[in-house]
């Protein structure tokens, strides 16, 4: 075995991140052995197949993500703040700016997303779970052994070096001949596979498990968003395993699906990999859509305007993501009417966007406004992410995009699509359904605080990469000399990307200060919303809902409290639930192994844990328990100590 694979040299930052990485599994099993949590952890975490739990679990990781991916950046800026900067060589730089996208998109507004999603989704429809809830568990293991598996490439092997979109040929063995690449297509398919599971899940949970008199025009806005989500994810994440698949075997058995000779073609990775990283934009932006309608109608005291039109808006949408993909590489040769097509396509799908747009804009018109911190990243969002469009309408042009593709005004296009389209959405749900999940709310003056910090830093941080980008800075250029005249608007943008940092720090300090000193909820309903969520006491039972809502209406929880319409008609039933289970944090635990093993051409490993994946998924279709019931005296019970009634 060459034990040289495993090693990584040469940078003080990676033996500190391998300090930090030991250090700090040593404090957790030391914290939670002297704390004697070890039993708590796999009881109520490990083994819990409860969606709220499993969503918590997801924004945990999100956030983990976040600091991850937000130290790359600083470390990508700090290189590119001045001429001729040594801070970072060429091959690092490389990975860190490949790793920054990676674990932005994929493993942290994707798993912030997904567990808001797990944890409002079955409430807003007024069910007790989802669909599957083992398989929502196996989901969550998969996507998080499939971030592990990445994010431990940057200490043992070397990260993936070819962009987050690895292009062939940089992405061949011959170009790329260390492990990080491999890393790549491994973690990715695990962490894929999570996903697609989600999806099935998620489409069969809001179809089949709403409450009696939901129809799916009295479905609230996230939960639509949710489900066109969804059936884009089942659609396009297929596509990116079978070009994950296609990579591993160039890389790790010598074929030549995207070699430049003996009968390979580079530019299908391109296209395989962009129609589905095209969808995928829209995957996290769809759902901010919703957070955003959310929040719009709850603190405009107004019924969402236009609702149908918002529903068909991202049903064609979520059509025209699957028929633009080719704006990425206009620069790449395929021809003037194909260019053409796509051109038209990616102008058209800025409509949709529009009606949007103009829909919240109507909403907060003559609306009670209440500028809550939530409302303050809504509010934000939408001329910012207004400019981000006009720049996505200009990229458009395939005739102009050949100035622009590959500067740095590109970066500063999806910058401002991404970071206000789903950061600021993440960060506005978060604490919009805080006090729902916790029981209280997160302190609005340290929340307004970060709020100024992260908005005037976004745009100090990004704007200047326009300018950058037209003056011919290209992106992933990781030094350049003074005369290039590109030094004073980088240190700009590092100061911006500083004052970012520093925003995200009084956020994170927010949780802190409020799990300590706000006061508790008692009502479950401190934002006096609109929709079913609201209607549970805080923190939410386990079973959600004692009696399963009646649906009259399309706000229907705001119905009942204006029009005094009762919400629960039914008599309290004793209430079935599923079984916590081990299996899928071993299975998750396996498959980590398994890509590991063929990250490093460990076949006799790979072939076990493979063999060990196929018992686990055996053991699981044959198990036969059916869950527990909950007896009525217990649920009375809960809902009194909810009310703060003596039991």
């Amino acid at each position: 075995m060459d034990w040289d694979k495993f090693k990584v040299h040469g940078e003080p930052l990676i033996y500190g991140a391998m300090a930090s990485i030991v250090l700090a599994t040593i404090g957790i099993i030391v914290g939670l052995t002297y704390f004697k949590k070890w039993g708590y952890l796999w009881r109520e975490w490990l083994t819990t197949v409860d969606h709220k739990r499993i969503g918590i679990m997801y924004i945990l990781a999100a956030l983990l993500m976040l600091f991850r991916g937000g130290v790359d950046a600083m470390m990508m800026k700090l290189q590119t703040a001045a001429p001729d900067m040594k801070f970072l060589d060429s091959q690092h730089y490389n990975e860190v700016f490949t790793t920054h996208g990676l674990i932005m998109i994929l493993f942290m507004a994707m798993p912030f997303i997904i567990g808001l999603m797990n944890v409002i989704v079955p409430l807003q429809i007024g069910a007790r779970d989802v669909a599957f809830p083992r398989l929502n568990a196996v989901s969550f293991w998969l996507f998080f052994f499939g971030a592990m598996l990445l994010n431990i490439s940057f200490v043992i092997g070397g990260s993936p070096d070819a962009g987050w979109s690895a292009y062939f040929p940089l992405a061949s063995i011959e170009f790329s001949p260390t492990v990080g690449n491999n890393y790549y297509s491994l973690a990715l398919q695990i962490s894929g596979i999570g996903t697609l599971l989600t999806g099935v899940n998620f489409i069969v949970t809001i179809l089949k498990m709403r409450a009696p008199g939901m129809k799916l025009m009295k479905m609230p806005m996230f939960t639509w968003s949710v489900l066109i989500t969804n059936v884009i994810i089942v659609f396009a994440f297929p596509v990116l395993t079978v070009a994950l698949a296609l990579m591993m075997f160039d890389r790790l058995f010598g074929s030549q699906f995207f070699t430049m000779a003996n009968g390979g073609m580079d530019m299908l990775w391109a296209n395989l990999f962009w129609v589905w990283g095209h969808p995928e934009v829209y995957i996290v932006v769809l759902p901010a859509f919703g957070i955003y309608s959310e929040i719009i109608a709850t603190f405009s005291k107004k019924n969402l305007y236009g609702y149908t039109s918002m529903v068909f808006s991202m049903l064609i949408i979520s059509l025209l993501s699957f028929l633009v993909w080719a704006h990425h590489f206009y620069t790449m040769g395929q021809g003037v009417m194909v260019n053409s097509f796509f051109s038209i396509t990616t102008m058209a799908i800025a409509v949709p966007t529009g009606v949007k747009i103009f829909n919240w804009l109507f909403t907060l018109r003559k609306g009670r406004i209440t500028f809550t911190t939530p409302m303050l990243y809504t509010l934000a969002f939408i001329p910012i992410f207004t400019i981000g469009g006009v720049t996505g309408v200009m990229l458009a042009m395939a005739s102009a995009d050949y100035q622009y593709h590959n500067t740095m005004f590109l970066v500063a296009h999806f910058h401002y699509v991404l970071i206000p389209g789903a950061v600021f959405a993440v960060i506005a749900g978060f604490h919009y359904w805080f006090p729902k999940v916790f029981g209280f709310r997160l302190n609005e003056r340290l929340g307004k605080h970060a709020f100024w910090w992260i908005i005037i830093s976004f745009n100090v941080a990004f704007f200047p990469l326009f300018i950058l980008g037209l003056m011919g800075m290209t992106r992933r250029q990781y030094t350049y000399s003074a005369d290039t005249g590109f030094g004073p608007l980088s240190m700009l943008s590092f100061v911006g990307a500083v004052g970012l940092m520093i925003g995200f720090v009084i956020l994170v300090y927010n949780i802190y200060w409020s799990t300590r000193y706000e006061p508790r909820d008692t009502d479950g309903d401190p934002w006096d919303a609109r929709t079913l969520e609201w209607a549970t006491k805080s923190p939410i039972p386990a079973y959600n809902f004692a009696v399963v809502p009646t649906v009259k209406t399309r706000d229907a929880f705001w119905t009942s409290k204006m029009d005094k319409v009762p919400l629960f008609e039914d008599k309290i039933t004793k209430i079935h639930m599923p079984s916590n289970t081990g299996k899928p944090f071993i299975l998750g635990v396996i498959f980590f192994v398994a890509g590991f093993s063929l990250v490093f051409s460990l076949w006799i490993p790979a072939i076990i844990s493979g063999v060990g994946i196929l018992i686990v998924l055996a053991a699981m279709s044959f198990d036969r328990d059916h869950g527990f019931y909950i007896p009525v005296e217990e649920v009375i019970a809960t809902e009194k100590k909810l009310r703060g009634e003596t039991v």
